[in-house]
């Protein structure tokens, strides 16, 4: 893992209506980082996700990803909302896996994957299909290729999730409580594909409950409350001497 920052995010605010969503968000990722985000429903935490990829805007602050600004281009001392297309493009780099897995139901495990790449990114069928397949079978999932969303469960649904998100080759992917609708006995298995991935470099910010996957996998850990980072640091010193007494409630909350 290098030093190179992949994601800051300087100052972020979000309202929606009168309701202050965030609060001056002030986060960094390293590239090949893990990066948890911790902390009790309505913090913000799937907010922030989705400003980094622009599925929300922001009202205040930037967020960069790879150093480009994203969702404004600047020009001189103005930044101006760019265009559709160029959302696209920014978005291209950055794979996101719902809670509730988003997969097409009229589309195969193997179609999912392969949409993305055929239809936004121009590859050839035969080439995402190559690639699709790859990633089936990395994420366990080779014999269940031809099986509709309906005819998998959570834990696989989730898994091919997965992999339809690495299908566009990211340089970043979002995780925004990938475990919460799955049943107990389906967390471990869509875990373990995230702990692979993490094994593999690839960069991650994840927001999630699951306190184990936090201390045996992230490098930092960022727990956030009404929508401020009220702590942020190396998950070790964070998950086991939290030096903020909310912090310290919540995960043992968490934990008991």
């Amino acid at each position: 893992m290098t030093s190179e920052i992949i994601v800051k995010a300087v100052d972020v605010s979000k309202r929606f209506g009168n309701f202050l969503a965030l609060d001056k968000v002030n986060v960094e990722v390293k590239r090949g980082e893990v990066s948890c985000i911790i902390g009790p429903s309505g913090s913000g935490k799937s907010t922030f996700l989705r400003c980094i990829n622009l599925l929300e805007r922001m009202d205040g602050g930037a967020i960069w990803v790879s150093d480009e600004l994203v969702g404004y281009r600047r020009d001189g001392n103005k930044l101006h909302e760019i265009s559709d297309s160029e959302i696209a493009r920014q978005r291209r780099r950055i794979g996101m896996v719902f809670q509730r897995f988003n997969l097409f139901p009229h589309m195969t495990a193997l179609q999912n994957i392969m949409e993305g790449p055929v239809q936004v990114m121009g590859e050839t069928t035969k080439a995402a299909r190559e690639h699709a397949e790859m990633l089936l079978d990395r994420v366990g999932l080779g014999d269940k290729k031809n099986h509709y969303p309906s005819e998998l469960s959570g834990g696989q649904q989730q898994r091919v999730a997965i992999a339809r998100a690495m299908g566009m080759r990211p340089e970043l992917i979002l995780f925004d409580e990938p475990t919460s609708a799955l049943d107990p006995e389906l967390v471990s298995e869509v875990l373990d594909v995230m702990h692979d991935l993490a094994s593999s470099g690839m960069t991650m910010i994840v927001v999630t409950h699951e306190m184990g996957f936090a201390r045996n996998v992230a490098n930092t850990v960022t727990f956030m409350e009404a929508g401020k980072v009220v702590e942020t640091g190396l998950a070790s010193k964070v998950l086991s001497t939290p030096k903020n007494a909310r912090t310290a409630a919540f995960i043992q909350a968490v934990q008991s």
